[in-house]
């Protein structure tokens, strides 16, 4: 039986309303972690809180802790293009540490990692062919991730042109790179609340709406994996 990682920053509400009262909680190195049980897999849900830092933490925790085959994270996320409307819900394929910079020593790029042959950080492409089969609606995104909320308009157009990018949001590098370098697979499952010109107004007003759909597709997928 397969044991499934899901990491959760901030939008615990919606795997409450998703999963209620199935759930058992409990307290475990710090993290509060609920787990539901099915016949098929165990699913071992962590919140980990915002930023990078906590999100490598915490996947680091659910794979040493509880030998995950597999972590999955969902999450709402700033859109950076006109097309990333509001509710826009996509499938990261790779993505860009976008403020970690050695390079004053290291004469690379800012955002590169010396273990990557360019700044991306691939997410697992067997798990994003399999959420795009299962669910063709998905965009398949490039993520520009930092410890930063990215609220003005210009700085997600810069972001989009110096990388590329279609997403921002604050934990997707921390998660990928511990799950590449444990290689243990991933899946990054994001939602828009957030488009280009809005900012934290238009958040807190379609947060929980954004997170509930992200995870309608991540409940889908991990019953099909």
């Amino acid at each position: 039986m397969k044991t499934i990682g899901m990491l959760v920053a901030v939008e615990i509400k919606a795997v409450l309303d998703r999963f209620g009262d199935s759930l058992c909680e409990k307290e475990v190195a710090g993290y509060r972690v609920l787990e539901y049980k099915t016949p098929n897999y165990n699913l071992i849900i962590a919140k980990c809180g915002a930023g990078e830092i906590a999100a490598a933490g915490g996947t680091q925790f659910l794979i040493s802790e509880y030998k995950v085959d597999m972590i999955i994270n969902f999450g709402v996320v700033g859109g950076l293009t006109p097309e990333m409307a509001k509710t826009k819900t996509c499938v990261v394929e790779k993505v860009v540490h976008y403020d970690f910079d050695t390079s004053a020593v290291d004469n690379v790029e800012v955002g590169r990692y010396l273990e990557y042959p360019d700044v991306y950080i691939p997410a697992t492409k067997a798990l994003v062919d399999k959420a795009l089969s299962l669910n063709p609606d998905l965009m398949p995104v490039i993520c520009a991730s930092a410890d930063k909320f990215v609220a003005e308009p210009q700085q997600k157009i810069n972001l989009n042109k110096q990388f590329g990018a279609h997403i921002c949001e604050m934990e997707a590098a921390g998660i990928v790179l511990i799950c590449n370098r444990n290689n243990v697979p991933c899946l990054l499952i994001k939602s828009v609340s957030d488009s280009i010109e809005g900012g934290a107004d238009e958040f807190w007003s379609t947060v929980n709406e954004a997170a509930a759909m992200c995870l309608d597709i991540v409940n889908e997928i991990i019953k099909e994996l």
